[in-house]
């Protein structure tokens, strides 16, 4: 699930509506083959919302002359399931709420800095706020805001338009609330905070970011992006050993969720709102105490890359093992 993306060299930035549905759609006429619902899912990602996917299912549901469940993140109406969109952010945030949990504290009133403004970044900044925590940074490729006041539901929905639809840079912030700051070209993690999220790219925190959030009182990192650390970061944060979780265990809330929107087109059935975000809850505890179970260490530490990775491994091996060498 999710895995059968490929990818593209095409620019979607300043390019119509037109131009981008034309190129989804000359994607798809060969992506198609080798795609399917029992055979490869792919999901949204980088560059690819709700428009393109709506673009791309269009285009296979053309080629096909069948209605299945082959792309995850559709609209509602069209086969969607509710919380699809938010699922990556929403069990990023859940992700770090267990992690607290194992100290016996909470998201409620700590302050958070999270990278991106798409996606991922917006959603675990909704989840977070209404779990009680302060989100006073978001960045885009152009540099980051901070916002010292918090960056509360109102502001939020601003974002939204600005990023979803008007599609420009994140720098407008300010000229709709001046009180907050824009940092062209650098990234949010010289903010102090007590939780980071880093939500939007491979590679965006690196080995000194690592050691100024450390030395800013930074004691946790859920990562929403994947693999937004980089190896030095990792281990600083392992040396250092506070709660770091991996991508491939607290974002992946987002591909739980995919998996959740086939079992609804599978059945023909739409479940409500509090039933996905109950069932996305779970899915991360489990993914969590699996986590524990392989990464806690002698003296109480949990290395959660440890227990992440060990817990993925079995689960394939032990496949492996029982289909035989085929």
């Amino acid at each position: 699930m999710g895995g059968g993306k490929g990818g593209s060299d095409f620019d979607p930035k300043g390019k119509s509506d037109g131009e981008i549905m034309r190129f989804c759609q000359s994607f798809m006429a060969e992506l198609f083959r080798h795609i399917g619902p029992n055979t490869d899912i792919p999901a949204g990602d980088i560059g690819v919302g709700g428009r393109e996917i709506g673009y791309l299912f269009g285009m296979y549901k053309k080629l096909k002359n069948e209605f299945t469940g082959v792309l995850t993140g559709k609209g509602v109406s069209w086969g969607g399931s509710l919380i699809r969109p938010e699922a990556t952010g929403y069990g990023t945030v859940y992700f770090a709420q267990n992690m607290l949990r194992t100290k016996g504290e909470q998201l409620k009133g700590k302050t958070v800095t999270i990278s991106g403004s798409g996606n991922v970044a917006q959603y675990a900044c909704e989840k977070a706020t209404q779990l009680g925590a302060k989100v006073v940074t978001l960045s885009d490729s152009s540099g980051y805001i901070y916002d010292k006041e918090g960056i509360d539901a109102e502001k939020l929905t601003f974002v939204m338009e600005l990023k979803n639809e008007r599609r420009e840079r994140i720098s407008a912030y300010i000229e709709k609330y001046p009180e907050a700051t824009f940092v062209a070209g650098e990234t949010p993690w010289s903010i102090a905070c007590e939780v980071a999220m880093p939500c939007a790219t491979q590679n965006e925190l690196n080995g000194e970011d690592a050691k100024m959030l450390l030395k800013n009182g930074c004691y946790v990192i859920s990562e929403g992006a994947n693999m937004p650390s980089t190896p030095e970061a990792v281990e600083a944060f392992q040396e250092a050993k506070i709660l770091y979780a991996p991508g491939k265990a607290s974002n992946a809330g987002g591909v739980a969720t995919s998996g959740l929107e086939m079992s609804q087109n599978s059945l023909r059935i739409s479940w409500t709102r509090e039933e996905v975000d109950e069932r996305l809850q779970k899915i991360m505890a489990d993914i969590h105490d699996s986590c524990i179970k392989y990464g806690q260490h002698e003296d109480g530490y949990i290395d959660y890359v440890q227990g992440a990775n060990i817990s993925g491994f079995v689960k394939v091996a032990d496949a492996m093992l029982a289909q035989g060498v085929v």
